[in-house]
């Protein structure tokens, strides 16, 4: 850059030093120091000689100048980006095809066809799938092998949000009148969460948003102890997953700026409120979500009131790994658990899935991501 200034001024003659002329001058901020020069002027007796030269070299260098290119400043602006359509219908087959395998409770023949499904699933919107394995043993002393699905979405982004679910499903029916040592389908607790983050994949492998997504399914979180349990107490038995993945995470010094935990987000006439948990940790998440739920008009299910504390993935992201996370989960005040009526029992089927409900969180969720 050439950093030229040329002005035109009154100076004295050299001459007499008596009468104002017009002169011109240029200032050269190359070496970070103005400096003057007097090019051309008209002396008040006679002509000067040195008047063809100046007068020349100003005129080479007015052209210089004009052929100069400006300077435009520029700011840098996050390009706005069409939130897509959350396709229900896409999510309910979703949920759909999980139940199709059967109960999937861990290290069943159905639990290992659906970790097969989900991780080529995955593979088909985008490259960047781990399926993380971990041995735990359960709190009836039976020992297992864990599978987190992980998929990553514009990998190349530091600036990334998480979004959890949990794909396992319940492996007795404890709230149930009948078959209580039964596996349960999980259609509600499970399957919606995975079914809604899927339909979610599919849209961000043809639609970039401005940050990297990671979704992550946790397995083992339902493999938890019963209350009327025989065998000896033991501590942190639920989500499992979770807490394998806070300590040791799919990538070295992993951070997200924050998550979004989906757990039955199906049931018919579902509502949303402030879990305790979420409230604590990333209040400010739960408000940038929910104010984009009623914006949407999904007000009905995501309502602006406090729901207790509940154990749940994010318990353990939030406390384990660091990442504020909240809790979409239903909370129903009718029933005595909160929860959903059918939950962990055998109930819990696609008679229990709402393609409205599946809507409401998932066009709300997608609204978040590229409002980014």
């Amino acid at each position: 850059m050439v950093g030229v200034i040329w002005c035109c001024f009154k100076v004295r003659c050299f001459a007499c030093h008596d009468v104002p002329k017009v002169g011109y001058a240029y200032n050269d901020f190359r070496s970070g120091i103005p400096q003057d020069y007097i090019l051309g002027l008209f002396p008040c007796e006679g002509p000067d000689p040195r008047q063809g030269v100046f007068f020349l070299i100003f005129c080479i260098l007015i052209f210089a100048c004009s052929n100069e290119p400006k300077l435009k400043s520029s700011t840098i602006t996050k390009s706005k980006i069409e939130t897509p359509k959350f396709n229900a219908d896409s999510a309910y087959y979703f949920v759909e095809k999980q139940v199709s395998f059967g109960p999937r409770v861990i290290s069943s023949m159905a639990w290992e066809k659906c970790a097969i499904w989900l991780e080529k699933k995955f593979k088909t919107y985008t490259p960047n799938v781990i399926v993380q394995e971990a041995a735990i043993t359960t709190y009836d002393g039976k020992s297992h092998t864990l599978k987190n699905v992980i998929a990553s979405f514009s990998a190349e982004k530091n600036n990334r949000i998480a979004l959890f679910a949990h794909w396992d499903s319940r492996h007795i029916a404890d709230h149930d009148s009948i078959n209580k040592d039964l596996p349960i389908l999980g259609a509600n607790d499970g399957g919606s969460g995975v079914g809604v983050l899927l339909e979610i994949a599919r849209h961000l492998n043809y639609k970039s948003p401005n940050i990297g997504v990671d979704i992550i399914l946790f397995d083992a979180e339902d493999y938890g102890q019963p209350e009327n349990s025989n065998f000896p107490i033991m501590q942190n038995s639920w989500c499992l997953g979770s807490q394998h993945w806070s300590k040791s995470p799919h990538k070295a010094n992993y951070f997200a700026r924050y998550g979004i935990l989906l757990d039955m987000v199906g049931g018919g006439n579902a509502t949303f409120r402030h879990e305790e948990t979420s409230r604590f940790f990333a209040s400010n998440i739960l408000q940038k979500v929910w104010s984009k739920a009623s914006k949407l008009g999904f007000g009905n299910y995501f309502v602006f009131e406090n729901a207790q504390q509940i154990i749940d993935d994010h318990y353990y992201v939030n406390t384990i790994i660091g990442i504020p996370t909240i809790d979409i989960i239903e909370y129903d005040p009718a029933t005595k658990n909160n929860f959903n009526k059918h939950w962990h029992t055998h109930q819990d089927n696609m008679n229990n899935i709402s393609k409205e409900t599946l809507n409401a969180v998932g066009q709300t969720v997608l609204e978040v991501i590229y409002s980014e």
